[in-house]
């Protein structure tokens, strides 16, 4: 499993069901555009506390952001 990508891969998910741009998202959990479009682009490791702002911004438990995705698309 690639964590990285495996996070990278269920914000950018998560975000888009918000329908929220990388700009919006980035506004709502205090963080820089660039920076959310790095972990989705599978470029930067991400701290503990940036995982929870960013689920706290989803609206969903951090742990979903870690789970790699079944074959049916849902964790």
């Amino acid at each position: 499993m690639d964590i990285i990508r495996v996070f990278g891969t269920n914000l950018r998910r998560y975000r888009k069901e918000l329908g929220l741009s990388q700009e919006a998202f980035a506004g709502k959990c205090g963080m820089h555009r660039t920076y959310i479009g790095a972990i989705e682009c599978f470029r930067r490791s991400i701290a503990l506390e940036n995982i929870q702002r960013i689920a706290d911004a989803l609206g969903i438990e951090a742990y979903k952001l870690l789970m790699e995705q079944s074959d049916n698309g849902r964790n």
